[in-house]
């Protein structure tokens, strides 16, 4: 069902120098909240189905990491990214010298929360999932990140608050805009947070299973995921800017080699979307799917 409002938004994306009238903007932003994970007539999760994978693999080798490699745009392209047919990138985004370059370390000698979890889609439950449990959904999986970064001495802040359900039905269409309301007042509250993780499930065809194997567990893999704020038709949408996008994408990019480096397969290619996901709070900001 969202389909349509995918391709009225592309068609429209930029097509008058003025900012767009109300209701062309409310459909991209609906388009928006639907395309990281679509909603059925039932209320059921409905991605767009990856290439099947075997459960528990053994980690895949480790894939060339030198600079002279990521400097290749097509190479670096090919093992490291997944462009979704919205969008388009080119090697003036993905200059590796200048996203390895950018620092994405916090600065441990201020006091204060450093990182804040948060889910846009708070809803999203796992397959043995008892229903209705938010510790056994993508909120537990947060829980528990941050139970992890605390423990390291990263101070973390978990927000539960639900942008998904409203009048007790699951409602996206203004998911994004209600989390991001609610992530700007923490963040005006708590000035010291340095990294924003909005922490997703990933929704996949029923035969497909993301899971690999690290020290000797199965392990859920996870994926990055990019909001580029532009239009393969029609180019840059200047009402969904955002001024960090190549911050984003060297946060990720950073993130994705790091977990090569240390845990070789668990991590997907990065996920290049058209739209913005709210990455435009903040330099260091990530949107991970964590399992499917």
């Amino acid at each position: 069902a969202w389909l349509p409002l995918v391709s009225y938004a592309e068609d429209h994306a930029v097509s008058s120098p003025a900012i767009e009238d109300e209701e062309t903007l409310a459909k991209i932003l609906d388009a928006q909240a639907n395309d990281e994970n679509a909603v059925d007539e039932n209320g059921n999760l409905v991605g767009e189905p990856e290439p099947a994978e075997a459960a528990a693999q053994p980690a895949a080798p480790t894939v060339d990491m030198s600079i002279e490699k990521l400097r290749d745009f097509d190479y670096l392209l090919s093992n490291f990214y997944t462009v979704d047919s919205s969008t388009m990138i080119g090697p003036e985004q993905l200059n590796v010298d200048d996203l390895l370059s950018r620092s994405m370390k916090i600065n441990t000698e201020t006091d204060g929360p450093k990182v804040l979890i948060y889910h846009t889609h708070s809803q999203e439950e796992f397959k043995d999932s008892t229903p209705g449990d938010p510790s056994e959904s993508i909120v537990g999986v947060g829980t528990y990140l941050t139970e992890l970064l605390n423990a390291k001495g990263i101070e973390t802040i978990h927000d539960t608050g639900v942008y998904d359900i409203i009048d007790g039905k699951l409602d996206r269409s203004n998911a994004y805009g209600k989390a991001e309301e609610a992530v700007r007042a923490i963040l005006a509250e708590n000035p010291s947070i340095e990294v924003v993780i909005d922490l997703h499930r990933d929704g996949v065809s029923a035969d497909t299973h993301l899971v690999t194997e690290i020290n000797g567990k199965p392990t859920a893999k996870i994926m990055f995921f990019n909001g580029l704020s532009r239009s393969r038709t029609n180019g840059d949408i200047e009402y969904l800017s955002n001024p960090y996008i190549q911050d984003n994408l060297a946060f990720s990019l950073q993130m994705k080699l790091a977990c090569e480096e240390n845990y070789p397969g668990l991590t997907r290619s990065i996920y290049l979307r058209a739209y913005r996901y709210n990455m435009h709070l903040m330099p260091k900001c990530l949107l991970v799917e964590a399992g499917a």
